[in-house]
C-alpha cells in the first residue's frame, strides 16, 4: 500500500470526504466509497466515455483522472440527477427517443449532453458529434441519440419559457 492521505470535495452538491491511495482513480473512489455506479469502467484508456463525469462542470474520463484531483472540487455523477419526481430533459430525451439499449454507455452520453446544452442551447448535428465523440455505443444507437439531444434541447427550450412566465 502506498502513502494514503484524505481528500474533501463536493459529490452531487454534498460536501464529503474519502481516503485514498495515490493510484486511485476517479471511478474506483465513486463505486468503492460510495457506492456509486452510474459511471463504469469499460475501456480503461479514456476512449469509451462510459465513466464520464463532471469536475468542476467539465466532462472527464473518470477512469483515467486520478482521485487526488478532485480534492476541493465539485464532482457530479449521473446520481446527482436524481430529483425526486422530475428528470431532467436530457433524462427524459434519452427515454422517448429510445437512444439507449443495453444501457451501459448511457450515463456518459447524458452527462456529455448536458455539458453540450449548457454552452450550446440550441447545438447544429456537427457540434452534437463533435461533443460525442468520446462517448461509444456498441448497440450503434447513434441515430436515436443524436435525436435526444436535439429533443432535450427543445424540453430546455420549453422548460426555461414556463418558468419566465410562472
Amino acid at each position: 500500500m502506498g502513502a494514503q492521505r484524505s481528500i474533501s470535495f463536493t459529490l452531487n452538491g454534498v460536501m464529503v470526504t474519502a481516503t485514498i491511495e495515490p493510484h486511485h482513480n476517479l471511478i474506483d473512489l465513486l463505486q468503492a466509497q460510495f457506492g456509486l455506479t452510474g459511471a463504469r469502467e469499460a475501456c480503461g484508456q479514456g476512449l469509451c466515455g462510459c465513466c464520464t463525469v463532471l469536475v468542476d462542470g467539465r466532462a472527464v474520463s473518470g477512469c483515467l483522472y486520478l482521485a487526488s484531483f478532485v480534492d476541493g472540487a465539485d464532482v457530479a455523477t449521473i446520481e446527482g440527477f436524481d430529483v425526486p419526481n422530475q428528470l431532467s430533459a436530457e433524462q427524459e430525451a434519452f427515454i422517448e427517443t429510445g437512444a439507449f439499449q443495453c444501457g451501459y454507455c448511457t450515463s456518459g452520453f447524458i452527462i456529455m449532453s448536458t455539458q453540450l446544452l449548457d454552452e450550446h442551447p440550441e447545438p447544429s448535428d456537427d457540434q452534437i458529434k463533435h461533443y460525442l465523440t468520446g462517448n461509444l455505443c456498441r448497440c450503434a444507437a447513434y441515430p436515436e441519440i443524436i435525436e435526444a439531444v436535439k429533443l432535450a434541447a427543445r424540453k430546455r427550450k420549453t422548460r426555461a419559457a414556463t418558468w419566465a412566465t410562472a
